[in-house]
């Protein structure tokens, strides 16, 4: 099983990733980080849908996105 991972923090909410992710299963989170931005996210309950391509890690300008298989 392949997870996906955001420093949310630093996340400025572009959607590059959920734009790109194959499975749909990134979204924006409801909470807003430091920054004000709604950070993207994967639920618990969709990050077993991962497949660990890492399309998400290459589109985000911002090197936010780590994704391990």
């Amino acid at each position: 099983m392949s997870r996906v991972f955001f420093r949310e923090e630093r996340c400025k909410g572009c959607g590059h990733c959920i734009a790109v992710c194959p499975k749909k299963i990134i979204s924006f989170s409801e909470k807003l980080n430091l920054k004000g931005y709604h950070p993207a996210t994967v639920t618990e309950e969709k990050m077993s849908e991962c497949i660990g391509c890492a399309s998400c890690g290459k589109m985000c300008p911002d090197l936010v996105i780590t994704v391990e298989k």
